[in-house]
């Protein structure tokens, strides 16, 4: 087992502001870039972007066969998808369908007041953001909008179909790194 250690995935997309989440709560944070610093990490965050294209340059880098396997068979990597983030663990196991950009085109994106027991006050932004649809009996939702999943565990993911970071939300971060 890994000792504890978070990674932001900066291939692509919104890396730069999860990196800045990471450092305003004081987390020592490794820039995944390439095999090893993947191999490195026990907590990944995949950042909001272009989904198509982060799995596209995952692949071309070798990087997502060690994604599927770690989530897949050795089970021992904890990752919090934002967005296109939380599209692509839909692809690694997460128990959801997902609905690519959902809530509307890059012009309806918003910032909302959102629905959560445990995180008072969450904003959400939403830009092309994915809808979730048939979660599975295990995924737990941690918060709504208008009553409809938004932010989801499940086992080894955390999934958010807003982006926090873009909103200096710090909270949602130490949840995640601190919850395993």
């Amino acid at each position: 087992m890994l000792p504890k250690k978070l990674g932001v995935l900066c291939l692509q997309g919104s890396f730069a502001e999860h990196l800045q989440c990471c450092v305003d709560l004081g987390l020592e944070t490794v820039e995944v870039r390439d095999i090893e610093s993947l191999q490195s990490v026990s907590h990944l965050i995949i950042p909001g972007g272009e989904s198509t294209t982060m799995l596209k340059l995952l692949k071309a880098y070798g990087m997502w066969e060690v994604l599927e396997g770690r989530m897949k068979e050795a089970r021992d990597l904890k990752i919090f998808g934002t967005c296109a983030g939380a599209i692509l663990c839909s692809y690694l196991g997460l128990d959801v369908e997902v609905n690519r950009n959902g809530f509307g085109a890059q012009q309806a994106s918003m910032i909302v007041a959102l629905e959560s027991e445990k995180f008072k006050n969450l904003q959400g932004t939403f830009i092309r953001a994915p809808r979730f649809t048939n979660c599975g009996k295990n995924v737990e939702t941690l918060a709504t909008l208008n009553g409809e999943a938004v932010l989801i565990e499940q086992d080894n993911f955390l999934a958010a179909s807003f982006h926090p970071e873009l909103l200096d939300e710090t909270r949602v971060h130490a949840y995640f790194f601190n919850q395993s």
